[in-house]
């Protein structure tokens, strides 16, 4: 009788091992090749990834491609991406032919669009205030798996990547000011922190959000006036506080901004990215109503305008001048410091990368990724952001049911 137990013990070991070996999938994940290519867009300085950033990619398994004098702009040489391991790529096409993920900058060019192999996924900004559907079209007649910066978010609701580069756009729209305030480009002649016995510029900030706070910053630190309007009080609560009320608040209402208007030297747009598409919040009416020589900069060009007189403008030829006021409406702002939006989109990008390594495919990878399903706008021949559908006019899917199709 024990005998026989023992015989029964020893079958059933013998056949959960069996049936164990039969359950375990075979490993089998995704090989991923990071194309990382020029930008072409006018003006555009920045790379996606600097040589240390790849150098990280590549000890984790990811092959990285860079192009030919990618990242020249930012005096990162190509010699200096083969020493981190990188493949450096003579044309973008041979990039692209060799390419899985194709991660830049700058939304793809019309000229690009036919670079693009079926089924890739690319990773870029998408800027919403001048997409075309036919870039879309384009993308989703090539299966392309997009993901947009502006999109990409993590648990807690925070915009990464938007946020870093809005820092450094905040930054910069103060470098900014006070040089087109000076008598020399058609300004004002006033210097923005005065000095003693001579008043500081009035500056005044349209948005409490990040680009807001790194613009007041900047402000204060040189000695100007300060005045930040937005339409949530709780913001302004929040900015006086981290100012200890060194800076005036106020809600942003029709009238006041027509009353501060008149007084300020420098009027900033800086409106929540959260809002994606922007209509403008100052009138041209306004505007005429501003000071001759003050100066308008327009950091949410890039989504619409914040101003009613704000048009495109570029590094090359970043102003023009509407009602006696000069208006700076460049939409990538990051890039007049190359060098330093490199390291710090880097530094943001990086950890979603790293998440696309051990995967089978790029279902699982949206799957079992929250920041990149969030970030996706294209999957599976549909645009997945509902405002992006609006825009264009394209045939719009919940991404959750396209993956669970999938």
């Amino acid at each position: 009788m024990g005998y026989s137990s023992d015989i029964g013990n020893v079958e059933f070991e013998l056949g959960a091992k069996t049936l164990e070996r039969w359950l375990i999938k075979p490993e089998k994940t995704m090989e991923i090749v990071l194309g990382i290519p020029r930008e072409r867009l006018q003006d555009e300085r920045r790379v996606a990834i600097s040589p240390p950033g790849v150098q990280i990619l590549v000890e984790q398994g990811i092959k990285v491609i860079v192009e030919k004098s990618a990242g020249n702009f930012c005096n990162f040489t190509d010699l200096a991406y083969g020493e981190a391991g990188a493949t450096i790529a003579e044309s973008p096409e041979e990039l692209y032919q060799q390419s899985n993920v194709i991660v830049k900058v700058s939304p793809p060019m019309t000229e690009e669009l036919p670079l693009f192999m079926p089924g890739q996924m690319l990773i870029s900004a998408l800027h919403l205030g001048t997409i075309t559907p036919d870039l879309i079209k384009a993308l989703i007649e090539k299966n392309i798996t997009a993901l947009g910066f502006e999109f990409i978010e993590t648990r807690d609701g925070e915009l990464p990547i938007v946020r870093t580069l809005s820092e450094i756009a905040g930054s910069l729209a103060i470098q900014t000011a006070a040089k087109y305030l000076e008598t020399g480009y058609g300004g004002s002649g006033i210097l923005l922190g005065g000095i003693a016995g001579v008043p500081p510029a009035w500056v005044t900030i349209i948005g409490a959000g990040t680009v807001g706070l790194f613009a007041a910053q900047d402000a204060l630190g040189l000695g100007a006036q300060v005045t930040v309007i937005d339409k949530e009080i709780n913001r302004l609560r929040r900015f006086e506080a981290f100012f200890n009320r060194h800076l005036v608040t106020a809600i942003a209402n029709d009238h006041y901004i027509a009353e501060i208007a008149k007084m300020s030297d420098v009027l900033i747009g800086a409106l929540s990215p959260r809002q994606k598409i922007i209509k403008p919040l100052v009138s041209e009416q306004v505007v005429k109503s501003m000071k001759p020589g003050s100066v308008i900069i327009d950091v949410s060009i890039d989504q619409g305008a914040c101003f009613a007189t704000s048009r495109h403008t570029s590094h090359t030829n970043p102003i023009y001048v509407k009602h006696g006021v000069t208006h700076y409406c460049v939409p990538n702002i990051p890039s007049a410091v190359a060098k330093t939006a490199s390291f710090a989109l880097t530094n943001t990008l990086l950890p979603f990368l790293l998440k696309l390594t051990g995967h089978e495919t790029v279902s699982e990878i949206l799957w079992k990724s929250h920041s990149l399903r969030k970030g996706t706008y294209i999957f599976k021949g549909y645009v997945t952001q509902k405002i992006l559908a609006e825009l264009t006019d394209i045939p719009f899917r919940e991404i959750d049911m396209l993956l669970a199709a999938s």
